[in-house]
């Protein structure tokens, strides 16, 4: 793992060093994102501005390796997520770093799953569509990665009544995660929703990055 050092999508075929150096990192991002963050400090601290919201992400082993379930919700409404998807770490030859964004078909049929091993375990291949131009693009900036949706203005969101783009950017460190979404104007690109007064601050209140090292064969490190 090279700490301090930023790592760039590979332009040309990866040398075995690289290659491993980019697994490395691909293992530490999946490890980062399994477990549980709130913003509560935040909101608590600026209640007009922010809502105190739990994002939790917990791994998905019957499914392609390093998949994830993740849930959005406010704190006042747990067993109510107002986002429910799956995403997946994984090194692409072009791009390297990516997150892979899924869609449920029906979201409502897995709320609390995060919380019920039977639950997740019903959740299959089938039931996930890609969501197109929703991918992020991540880069390793050794203690610290950061990542954005993929450009081209294709992560089509529709919110109250209009139709918008998304522009998403996240740091992920071990223990926090800071998250900034806003949506545009397809033609006139002006903001139309989203946070204004900066990003959302989440810290990890649990840790089950220890769930993946028993999936998928061995094939996460420790």
């Amino acid at each position: 793992m090279l700490f301090g050092l930023s790592i760039p999508p590979p332009a040309v075929a990866a040398s075995p060093w690289l290659e491993r150096v980019m697994t490395n990192s691909l293992d530490r991002l999946t490890r980062w994102l399994c477990g549980s963050v709130s913003n509560q400090r935040q909101a608590f601290e600026s209640p007009p501005l922010y809502g105190h919201i739990h994002v939790r992400y917990r791994p998905l082993g019957q499914l392609a390796p390093r998949s994830m379930l993740i849930e959005q919700a406010y704190a006042i409404a747990p067993k109510e997520p107002y986002r429910i998807r799956v995403v997946r770490p994984l090194l692409c030859p072009e791009q390297g770093l990516k997150v892979m964004n899924y869609t449920l078909a029906e979201p409502q049929r897995f709320f609390g799953a995060i919380d019920d091993a039977d639950l997740r375990s019903e959740i299959r291949e089938d039931d996930l569509t890609h969501l197109e131009g929703c991918n992020y693009l991540v880069r390793d900036q050794g203690d610290h990665f950061s990542g954005s949706v993929e450009p081209g203005c294709h992560c089509r969101v529709r919110r109250k009544g209009r139709d918008s783009y998304l522009v998403s950017e996240f740091v992920l460190r071990n223990g926090s995660m800071e998250t900034i979404d806003r949506g545009h104007d397809p033609d006139t690109h002006e903001q139309l929703w989203g946070s204004l007064p900066g990003p959302f601050l989440f810290e990890r209140k649990e840790d089950w990055s220890d769930e993946l090292l028993p999936l998928w064969g061995g094939l996460m490190q420790g």
